[in-house]
Parts: structure tokens; C-alpha cells; sequence
């Protein structure tokens, strides 16, 4: 049967609830075990794909073409499965479901309440995502602190699912903060019982707690939130601030285990399993460790302000840099500061470009101001979406002689539209939903960069975007020297384009970024990245 934990926070947020549910997602895989992860989060949008980066950082896409949570992205990076539509909920997502149902009039006459139609929503949800991927252990992280109006829905339906399949199949862990007060020079455990006595008035008595804390904590500790909250000593569990988090991430699976995080867990549920096999993962967390260079990436984009607005971008570019032994040091360059008068100023002393993706018309100049910096000082540059947009806008300006070339997006009246809708598509539609998302098939040309990094001439990549290359532009583009290197299958479609006889100058439709691991780099960011170390090494020759 199909085990099922939960993953909740106390006391503040950000406590790394979610890294805490892809590392035990990693360790369960180590054990041999099928593991299926997803994300509850209390707030009503329906999906996070119309919320604003600042507000909410990336929007994380699935091979389905789901639009979620960002903490997904660490769900697959860390333990390597695909997830899928039914790996993110929102309250919204529940309440449009249920009113529809309502609408429908398949709760014959009921009155619609939380409880049970709301829970129920909820539930099936819960189910859905064993069912699908056929999971041994279903981890499953609720958004938000305990003690939010917004959670308790999700709580209560968490509650009932342990009800139903057992508590032998049912598993709760908490994750919360143990605060260091400087001035009594001690650790203070009151917010942790406050936290758990909270949700123990919700019904829910969580068997594991994860203490999260910026430095090592006395034994005394353990005790006393193990004899105030009800669980085993063993079950508490020390979880330290890493240095640098964004450097030593992938440490947190082996920091966690040295507790014995997965054989508790397993103990607890009942599992037989495996003992882990962590030496693959612990190689790469030494060579991350060893790593003798640095290479300098300017990302140029809008939202540079909230980093966790290209998050998934910034991990892939270190992936690479893990198998190149070379530390990633990203400068981070607000396009809105960018100019042609001040480029080269403002980006020299780097050794590659990259230019993610984004929506809207704020910062696009100083964004083919970066492009063409890129293009004519030959550094190596990888425009994603909206960058392969800027590149070909830049191209067609400055090289093909269409000086007002710019896209429908920003300039709906411009009579030059380079990147535009394309036939059968229409600007009057809502926001929500409707941009071409998840996996769609691309034909690589033969003696290409891509085909050179990719090495085959079919792939599928995940896409999130509106706007094409406007196919009317096809041949002066191509006349002028940007190989059109990749396409949809029937040919409608430009996915990719680059300069071929670069080291590295490639534009992409999609979001190759969200394809990547820490032991299995996506190719494009191992070409781009290895384009930039051989500038480097060049340069310090």
C-alpha cells in the first residue's frame, strides 16, 4: 500500500520545508523505494502562472504542462522523477473544482461546506498523485505556517487521510525553529511546543519534528521537545543552517541522514527497505566541495531583485559547473540599468551572457543592448524564451537592417512584428492558462550547436510562452547569417536559433532549465557553461 507523509512548518516561514521534503524524497530513492512528491498551497490563485516573480519567484512547469510552485523544482531535481499536474493544489484550484461540481449539480441538492466537500477535493487530490506515478511513499509538503486560516482546509484533509489509511500508513513530519536568543545565550524551545500544540488542536500529532537552527543544538534540547511534544527522542531531528545555502544544497539529503532521518522514517511507516545507496550522491557533493575555478555569468534580466525569480536557471548553470569543476559566480544585472552607451562598462570582465525568460515590455532594451554586446564581442550568450526573442530582435535590427524589428508583445502596432502570435492565435484571451506549456517536440538541423551539445536531432523540452518567431522573417534572417537550428516537426514552429559558428551564441523557445540535475546537467547549460570556462581559460592565459 501506498504510505503517505506530510510535511508541515511552525512558527515562521521559510524554514526549508521544502528542501527538508526533497531530501527525504532523496533518500527514500537511495532505499530503492518509488517516491512521489507534491505541493498544497493555501492561496487562492488557481496557479501561480499570473502571480508576479516578486511575489512568488519562478513558476516551475511540468512535462504536462502544469504551472507551479518552484519547490517542485527542488521535488525533481532532488530525487529525479517527473511530476506531473497532480503535483500542485492550490485553495483556488479546489475552490474552482468544487464550485464546478456544485454547478454541475453533483453534490445533488447538498449543501457544499468545507467539510466534507472541500476536504474530499483535497483528498482525491492527495490519492491521485500514488495513483498516477504508482508511488511506494507519496510526500506531500502543505504550504504556509500552522496557525494560517489559509492552511487549516488542508490540515484537516491530511488529518483524514491518516484516518483512512491508517496511522501505520500515514506519516507527519514538522519542521520548525529552535531561535539562538544572544542575549541568555541559549537556544529557546517554547516556539517549537507552541508550534506543535497548535497542530495538535488541529488532530494531528506529528511524528517526526525537524528542528531548523543556525547552530549545533545540546543534547538537553532533544529531550525536552521529545518529553513536551510527544515523540521519541530519535525523532527529533537537527536540521543546521548550511553556509552558503545555494553552494552546499545538495549536502542537506547526507546532514539530514547523519541523523538517521530515512531509516526513522522507514521504521515508522514500516518499510522494509534497502539500506541507501548515497555514494553516487556523496561523490558529487565532494566534487562540488573541490571545484578549483570560477567562471563569471552576467544574468541580465527584469527580476533580478527576488533571485529566486530564475531559480531553476541559476541551479542549471551550477549543474554545469559541478561536472566542469568550476564554481558559477552569477553577477546579477537589472536590464533596466543597461544601455548601448554603458554595455560595455556595465558587462565587461564576464565570461558569458544568459538572458532567461519574462513577460512584458519593462527592460527589454537594455536586454538587446546585452544581446548585442554579446553578439559582437563574441562572448558566449544563451537566451531562454524571452532571450531567444531578444536575440532575434537584436539580429534583425543591427544585422539584418530592420530597424524598428520588434515584437507584438511590446509594441502591438509596430510594423516590423519579428516575434508575434502566429496564425489562429489571438490576443483576446485571459491570462491564465494559456500559453504553450510543458513538452513539445523539436527537430535539431544537422551540424549545429545544438546538435553539437545535444548529440541526437530530436528532443522534448518544456515550454511556457505566448509569442513566436514571426515566420514571415524566415529568410532575411537566414540570408543574414542566423541558422534557424531548431524546429516543431511539421515545420511551423522556430525553437531555436544560433550563430553556428560561434563557441556558443544560442536562443531557445523553451525552458531548458527545468530539465536539469545536479548529476545530470542539461547539455545546452554544459555547452554554454563550458563555452564560458574556455573564455576563461583564454582570458587568463
Amino acid at each position: 500500500m501506498t504510505k503517505y507523509i506530510f510535511v508541515t512548518g511552525g512558527v515562521v516561514s521559510g524554514l526549508g520545508k521544502g528542501i527538508t521534503a526533497a531530501s527525504l524524497g532523496r533518500l527514500l530513492k537511495s532505499r530503492g523505494l518509488k517516491v512521489a512528491a507534491q505541493k498544497l498551497d493555501p492561496y487562492i490563485n488557481v496557479d501561480p502562472g499570473t502571480m508576479s516573480p516578486y511575489q512568488h519567484g519562478e513558476v516551475y512547469v511540468t512535462e504536462d504542462g502544469a504551472e507551479t510552485d518552484l519547490d517542485l523544482g527542488h521535488y525533481e531535481r532532488f530525487i529525479d522523477e517527473d511530476l506531473n499536474k497532480y503535483s500542485n493544489l492550490t485553495t483556488g484550484k479546489v475552490y474552482w473544482n468544487v464550485l464546478n461540481k456544485e454547478r454541475r449539480g453533483e453534490y445533488l441538492g447538498s449543501t457544499v461546506q468545507v467539510i466534507p466537500h472541500v476536504t474530499n477535493e483535497i483528498k482525491e487530490f492527495v490519492y491521485n498523485v500514488g495513483k498516477h506515478s504508482d508511488a511506494d511513499v507519496v510526500i506531500t509538503e502543505i504550504g504556509g505556517t500552522i496557525g494560517d486560516i489559509e492552511s487549516q482546509p488542508f490540515i484537516e484533509a491530511a488529518r483524514q487521510v491518516s484516518l483512512e489509511v491508517g496511522r501505520e500508513n500515514s506519516l507527519f513530519i514538522h519542521v520548525t525553529l529552535v531561535p539562538y536568543l544572544h542575549g541568555s545565550e541559549e537556544h529557546k524551545t517554547k516556539p517549537t511546543q507552541h508550534s506543535v500544540k497548535e497542530l495538535q488542536g488541529m488532530g494531528v500529532n506529528p511524528n517526526i519534528i525537524i528542528l531548523r537552527c543556525d547552530e549545533p543544538l545540546e543534547p538537553s534540547i532533544f529531550d525536552k521537545i521529545a518529553l513536551f511534544c510527544n515523540v521519541k527522542r530519535d525523532c527529533v531531528i537537527e536540521n543546521v543552517t548550511l553556509p552558503n545555502l545555494y553552494e552546499n544544497l545538495y549536502e542537506a539529503p547526507l546532514m539530514l541522514e547523519r541523523s538517521n532521518f530515512s531509516s526513522v522514517v522507514c521504521r515508522e511507516l514500516g518499510l522494509d527497505a534497502n539500506s541507501p545507496d548515497l555514494s553516487d550522491w556523496t561523490a558529487m557533493v565532494e566534487r562540488i566541495k573541490a571545484r578549483p575555478y570560477t567562471v563569471h555569468i552576467g544574468l541580465v534580466g527584469k527580476y533580478v531583485a527576488l533571485h529566486d525569480a530564475y531559480l531553476s536557471v541559476a541551479e542549471a548553470m551550477r549543474h554545469a559547473g559541478y561536472s566542469l569543476n568550476t564554481h558559477i559566480k552569477i553577477h546579477w544585472i537589472d536590464s533596466e540599468t543597461v544601455t548601448d552607451g554603458n554595455a560595455g562598462e556595465v558587462l565587461s570582465g564576464l565570461d558569458g551572457i544568459i538572458v532567461p525568460g519574462g513577460f512584458g515590455s519593462r527592460g527589454i532594451e537594455g536586454m538587446i543592448a546585452a544581446a548585442k554586446y554579446a553578439r559582437e564581442q563574441k562572448i558566449p550568450y544563451f537566451g531562454i524564451c524571452l532571450g531567444m526573442q531578444i536575440a532575434v530582435i537584436e539580429y534583425a535590427r543591427h544585422v539584418v537592417g530592420i530597424a524598428d524589428a520588434d515584437s507584438g508583445e511590446f509594441a502591438p502596432d509596430c510594423k516590423h512584428k519579428v516575434i508575434d502570435f502566429m496564425p489562429g492565435q489571438s490576443d483576446e484571451i485571459d491570462k491564465g492558462g494559456t500559453l504553450r506549456l510543458g513538452a513539445y517536440p523539436c527537430v535539431i538541423a544537422e551540424g549545429t550547436t545544438m546538435e553539437r551539445c545535444y548529440g541526437k536531432r530530436e528532443i522534448s523540452e518544456r515550454h511556457r510562452h505566448r509569442y513566436e518567431f514571426n515566420n514571415d522573417y524566415r529568410d532575411a534572417m537566414k540570408a543574414a547569417g542566423l541558422t534557424l537550428s531548431g524546429e516543431s516537426p511539421d515545420g511551423r514552429l522556430i525553437e531555436t536559433v544560433e550563430l553556428t559558428d560561434r563557441d556558443f551564441f544560442v536562443g531557445v523557445q523553451y525552458h531548458p532549465e527545468f530539465k536539469s540535475r545536479p548529476n545530470k546537467p542539461h547539455p545546452l547549460f554544459l555547452g554554454f557553461i563550458g563555452a564560458a570556462f574556455d573564455r576563461m581559460t583564454g582570458r587568463a592565459k
